[in-house]
């Protein structure tokens, strides 16, 4: 990688760049060191949304259901 270097500002980039595009080039093609691929890195992130958007909806129910039990509760006790 080292020696790529000199292409940086030819490319309009940082040395830094080019290493994180190095690295993850490699973990793509299997020879990285460990980390998530592009389509892991992508999966994940949704995965994520979609615990996100899950959570959000649970919370709505539990608030609704919360609502609805207190109003039953309260028509119980007018009679």
């Amino acid at each position: 990688m080292g020696g790529n270097l000199f292409h940086c500002p030819k490319i309009g980039c940082t040395p830094e760049t080019l290493r994180v595009w190095g690295r993850q080039h490699e973990r793509d093609t299997g020879s990285g060191d460990g980390g998530l691929t592009s389509a892991e890195r992508q999966r994940l992130k949704e995965l994520e949304r979609e615990n996100r958007e899950l959570r959000r909806s649970n919370d709505i129910l539990r608030q609704a259901s919360a609502y609805f039990a207190k109003a039953e509760f309260d028509r119980l006790w007018k009679k």
